[in-house]
């Protein structure tokens, strides 16, 4: 078998259990209280060269999502996101729930992008004071994508330039934001606040954690409201310290984008490998930016590429979605590679 499902399904990455080990150790205080949390504010300042940024562990990116939303909006509030976003598409309403009724609504875009035309054209269209139609209140921007594809950071300062022009907050869903940190080549802050972002959900249970993602907030006014919401919805969990040990060795010494580098890479190669097929019907249908690619080809090469034990999602009869990880290698990609040349009948 070769995984390239998801990047969820890849393991722990050593340093980060080797963290959990090392915070296993004596007794610290509950809910938050103990000193590897309050290093790991310290940590986050430093990698986000933001000296007030504070931040809140929890155990799903759902939880990141909604909690970090719903502290930026009212309940008669809307969320302008795009269509493909997460918290639309997969998350089962959580923000809706969680922001008291909040509701999301899609913005188009090519490449899973918000087009800002389409975003300033969303803002003009609302009746501003009606209490008849929800109030845009946040703009979440997803990095990357939902199929893979990132913004430039001058891309996320003109969105957000936009939203502020109505007064809306931003949020950045960054469920892989270290692999679009890491193929930019930028520093986080260009990413977040420096392009206008108020609050981050940073993945990391993707890029080889445990259970552990973070809220990360530029704005006092959201943290504030944090501070109650992730109690009263059960994310103040009893023994953090294993939660923020996880995410600071995550964020220290950049071992976070050296993960991302080597999944970004594998999936490089794999596109590589795939683009010479195109004679056989095999097509990328969205630009490689990251670690996901999305593939058209024949059916009957699917069904060929299942039974050959590759595993991936199959979006379509088809379309399949391809995710490599931090612990996918260069052999399992040149192997996956031979394989879809089989499964089209190409030459080895």
């Amino acid at each position: 078998m070769i995984e390239l499902r998801s990047d969820n399904t890849a393991g722990v990455a050593p340093e980060i259990l080797a963290a959990v080990q090392a915070a296993n150790t004596g007794s610290a205080l509950a809910y938050g209280g103990d000193d590897l949390t309050a290093h790991l504010h310290e940590v986050v300042h430093e990698v986000f060269d933001h000296p007030t940024a504070r931040v809140f562990p929890v155990t799903s990116g759902t939880a990141a999502n909604s909690l970090s939303i719903s502290a930026s909006t009212p309940p008669w509030g809307a969320v302008l996101c795009h269509g493909s976003a997460h918290i639309i598409t997969a998350e089962g309403g959580a923000t809706s729930l969680l922001g008291g009724g909040a509701v999301m609504q899609g913005v188009p875009g090519d490449h899973a992008l918000i087009d800002p035309g389409h975003l300033r054209t969303a803002l003009e269209s609302v009746r501003w004071g009606d209490p008849h139609e929800s109030q845009p209140s946040v703009l979440s921007l997803t990095l990357p994508s939902d199929f893979g594809t990132i913004y430039q950071p001058d891309e996320i300062a003109a969105l957000s330039a936009i939203a502020r022009e109505r007064g809306l907050r931003v949020h950045l869903d960054g469920a892989r934001l270290a692999n679009a940190v890491a193929a930019l080549g930028c520093a986080p802050a260009d990413v977040t606040w420096r392009a206008g972002v108020d609050v981050v959900s940073l993945g990391a249970t993707k890029n080889g954690a445990l259970s552990a993602e973070a809220i990360i907030v530029f704005d006092d006014r959201i943290a504030d409201e944090l501070v109650y919401r992730t109690k009263r919805s059960g994310h103040v969990t009893s023994k953090m310290r294993f939660q923020s040990a996880q995410v600071t060795a995550y964020l220290t010494d950049g071992l976070w984008l050296r993960l991302a580098s080597t999944s970004n890479l594998r999936m490089a190669e794999l596109a590589a490998g795939l683009e010479p097929l195109a004679s056989y019907g095999v097509r990328l249908a969205e630009r490689v930016d990251v670690n996901m690619a999305f593939v058209e080809l024949p059916e009957p090469a699917i069904d060929a590429l299942v039974d050959d034990g590759l595993l991936f999602y199959r979006m379509s009869p088809t379309s399949i979605r391809l995710v490599t990880s931090w612990q996918t290698t260069a052999d399992e990609v040149a192997e996956a590679t031979q394989r879809f040349r089989a499964s089209v009948g190409a030459p080895a």
